[in-house]
């Protein structure tokens, strides 16, 4: 894959980074990257290791355990804030990412529940701390 292709892989990525919680799809990412759909989702991949829209759930998995952890929005109003438009969708691929529902997850306790609390930690341990598909499940 070329320089000039993983540049424009990269405007995709942050678009999703950035607009998340917006319906986003392939179709639309690929215009971001000026490339066909198909020869997207196949670059991204390549690229970043899982499917646009994977990378997607990831982001929006990752907000989500956010807002939970602060526990003052329900769970359907967490879906709704992060750009899912299906509970049962939303609650089985939080469930697949991180290993407990998202119920679940809301109850247990987090020392350090504060947004400020998260937002003085280092980017490296924010990436750490990130969802990976199947990690945190499978130590469960």
């Amino acid at each position: 894959m070329d320089r000039a292709d993983l540049v424009l892989l990269r405007k995709a990525r942050d678009r999703i980074d950035r607009e998340y919680a917006q319906p986003l799809d392939v179709e639309a990412l690929a215009r971001t990257a000026l490339m066909s759909s198909g020869h997207f989702a196949r670059s991204f991949r390549a690229a970043y290791g899982e499917t646009p829209y994977g990378y997607l759930m990831t982001r929006r998995i990752e907000r989500a355990k956010a807002l939970l952890r602060r526990g003052d929005l329900s769970v359907t109003e967490v879906c709704v804030a992060v750009g899912c438009t299906s509970l049962g969708s939303f609650s089985a691929s939080f469930t697949k990412l991180v290993g407990v529902s998202p119920s679940a997850y809301r109850a247990a306790a987090h020392p350090d529940a504060s947004e400020s609390a998260l937002d003085d930690i280092p980017c490296v341990a924010k990436t750490v701390t990130r969802p990976v598909r199947n990690r945190e499940a499978s130590t469960a």
